[in-house]
């Protein structure tokens, strides 16, 4: 646990970062704002600059203050200006890391989302997303290329007495023959549900691009909502990982393996999760290491080789985090691993923290990877 309480120690100092480092390095803003690509149809604002700047505008004329606050959990913030049309505008204080970023507005003390901008499930709640062009951002494209499916599927489970939802990926040509694939099984983070990797994460998009350019072997990707929400922030350590675990293991894996054309070996099948998924991800790993041939941990802590000691041998431990985060602790852990003779691999994005560029790329790196 104390691995993952280092993660959110980065979250919250990674959050601020991209808002308030202008302040040190005062730079020139260019006045090249364009509409930001995460608008609704038609809107105007949100735009972003070629430097990363971020510019609002808001019209709530009656109107006493707004402040847009950015990242999870609305950390940091920039301070709007009213005109006299009853427009308040304004521009972060700094360049934004590359990516996506949620933010929402405090309208005299209420917390509303921007109308310019699409929604997004983060911090508990839908918030409104922006999205920072990357210079490495042709890897999530959507390209001209073949496209696989994210379909909806509603699983049963008695554990908790209901149905519920998973987003299934499957890659392109999935059920023109017999073929049987592989399957990812990838988590969200705290506040997040099962929307966020294809959403935020674009998964899809990734993986048909690596499909399309030959650097991967498709496979199929599930993505469940990991029963983190009634975890408050601030108090992880009072997440029990038992229902999720059922609810996993003994549930939907069963149910993705009778309906759909998969591998049903450990070496078919691996986990990875970013954040508080990655912290499910390192429990249930190794509470049941016989149903997962491959491990990952996205920013969500590492693996040390004592806790694996006695377990079925994964054939891929991958661990990752931003260069904003801890990349110091990731790269020991996988050092340690690689001695003690596992196969193990570290990446550290460059530039970013504890937000999906991060993960985005940890994907990317991680996807070549998986059932060689």
């Amino acid at each position: 646990m104390m691995k993952f309480k280092f993660m959110i120690i980065a979250l919250a100092a990674g959050l601020s970062l991209g808002i308030c480092q202008a302040q040190n390095n005062p730079e020139t803003i260019k006045e090249d704002f364009k509409p930001a690509v995460t608008n609704q149809p038609g809107q105007e604002f949100p735009q972003v600059n070629s430097q990363g700047y971020a510019r609002f505008r808001i019209k709530a004329p009656q109107s006493d203050s707004i402040r847009v606050s950015l990242g999870l959990g609305g950390q940091g913030g920039t301070k709007l200006s009213k005109t006299a049309e009853g427009f308040f505008i304004g521009t972060t204080a700094g360049a934004m890391d590359e990516g996506f970023h949620y933010y929402h507005l405090t309208i005299d003390g209420g917390v509303f989302n921007d109308p310019g901008a699409m929604n997004y499930f983060g911090s508990l709640r839908w918030e409104s997303g922006i999205e920072i062009p990357a210079k490495d951002e042709d890897f999530y494209a959507n390209k001209n290329v073949a496209h696989g499916n994210v379909q909806q599927i509603l699983f049963p489970s008695k554990s908790t007495n209901s149905s519920r939802r998973a987003y299934v990926y499957t890659p392109p040509g999935y059920g023109k023959d017999k073929q049987r694939f592989p399957v990812l099984y990838l988590q969200h983070g705290w506040g997040e549900d099962e929307t966020a990797w294809s959403n935020q994460g674009r998964a899809n998009l990734i993986m048909d691009n690596l499909i399309a350019e030959g650097k991967i072997k498709p496979f199929i990707i599930v993505m469940t909502y990991g029963m983190t929400n009634e975890t408050k922030w601030g108090h992880m350590k009072d997440f029990k990982i038992d229902g999720f675990q059922t609810l996993l293991t003994e549930e939907l894996i069963p149910y993705i393996d009778a309906n759909f054309s998969t591998i049903k070996t450990s070496n078919g099948r691996a986990m990875a999760g970013l954040s508080m998924g990655g912290m499910e991800t390192h429990t249930i790993t190794l509470n049941k290491p016989e149903l997962f041939g491959s491990y990952a941990l996205l920013s969500g802590g590492t693996f040390n080789p004592a806790e694996l000691k006695d377990k079925p041998k994964p054939r891929l431990i991958f661990i990752s985090c931003g260069s904003k985060e801890r990349p110091e602790g990731v790269k020991n852990a996988v050092a340690a691993l690689k001695e003690a003779g596992y196969n193990a691999v570290s990446y550290v994005s460059e530039n970013t923290g504890h937000e999906f560029q991060t993960w985005r790329r940890s994907l990317r790196e991680l996807a070549p990877l998986l059932f060689k």
